[in-house]
C-alpha cells in the first residue's frame, strides 16, 4: 500500500481526499474566468477573483445574500482581521449544469447537511516571464473552517502549482501534487494546513491557473 509520510493512504482517506469529477465539462466556466476582476487586497495584480455563498434547497442551487470574507490573523497573516469584499460569482455561471454538479461533489462528498452553506471562491493567478504568479501569498495555512475543496478549472502555459497538505507547518507535506483540471481535492481544515507553490510560465506568454475553492462554512459575514 502507499505511504502517505508514515501513514498509509487509506488511513488518511477520512482526512483528505482526491477525486475526479468526470461529469463537469471545465471548458463551460472559461467564459466566466475570462471576466474576473482583479483581486484588490494583493498587490502584483496577478489575482483576480470572485467570491459568492450558495445554497442548495428543494434540489436548486441558490446564491445567498452578499457578504464579507472575514478571517482572523490567526489564519491569515497576510490580510487577516478585515472585511475583505469581493465581486459576487455571476448569475448565469450559477445556472450552469457543470457548476451545480460542482457543489454537489463537495456537499456529498464532505457529507454536509442538505442545506449547508457554500462559499465559493473563483479565482485565477497569473504569471508572465518577468513575474511569477503565488496562488497562496499567505503561506502555508489553514482558512478557518470544516471543509476545503480545490478543484482545478485550467492550467494553460504553466510549471509550478502544486499543492501541498501539511500536518503542521515546520513538517514535510504528506500530500504533494498538481491539481489537473476536473480533480477536485477535499480537506478537512482542522486536521492540515495547505499550500500551492508559484507558477511561472513555460513560455514567453502569460501562464493562467483557474481553481474554484469551496469552503463549508462560508467564511462570509453580513
Amino acid at each position: 500500500m502507499q505511504q502517505v509520510g508514515e501513514i498509509t493512504a487509506l488511513e488518511y482517506a477520512f482526512l483528505f481526499t482526491l477525486r475526479k469529477v468526470n461529469s463537469i465539462n471545465t471548458e463551460d466556466f472559461q467564459p466566466f474566468f475570462n471576466n474576473l476582476p482583479l483581486d484588490p487586497y494583493i498587490k502584483g495584480n496577478y489575482r483576480l477573483r470572485r467570491l459568492s455563498r450558495v445554497t442548495l434547497s428543494g434540489g436548486k442551487l441558490h446564491k445567498l445574500p452578499h457578504g464579507y470574507l472575514f478571517q482572523s490573523k490567526e489564519y491569515n497573516p497576510l490580510v487577516g482581521d478585515i472585511k475583505r469584499e469581493f465581486a459576487d460569482i455571476e448569475d448565469a455561471m450559477i445556472e450552469l449544469d457543470s457548476f451545480q454538479k460542482l457543489v454537489l461533489a463537495f456537499r456529498d462528498s464532505c457529507k454536509l447537511h442538505p442545506e449547508a452553506e457554500i462559499g465559493v471562491h473563483q479565482i485565477r493567478t497569473t504569471c508572465t516571464p518577468d513575474s511569477f504568479g503565488n496562488p497562496a501569498p499567505e503561506g502555508i495555512h489553514q482558512d478557518g473552517t470544516d471543509f476545503i475543496g480545490i478543484f482545478s478549472v485550467k492550467r494553460e502555459n504553466i510549471q509550478g502549482g502544486e499543492t501541498h497538505l501539511y500536518t503542521a507547518k515546520k513538517e514535510k507535506p504528506v500530500l504533494s501534487k498538481i491539481l489537473y483540471p476536473g480533480e477536485l481535492l477535499l480537506v478537512n481544515d482542522h486536521d492540515f494546513f495547505h499550500f500551492t507553490t508559484p507558477i511561472k510560465p513555460q513560455t514567453e506568454s502569460q501562464g493562467i491557473r483557474d481553481v474554484f475553492v469551496l469552503t463549508s462554512p462560508s467564511l462570509l459575514t453580513d
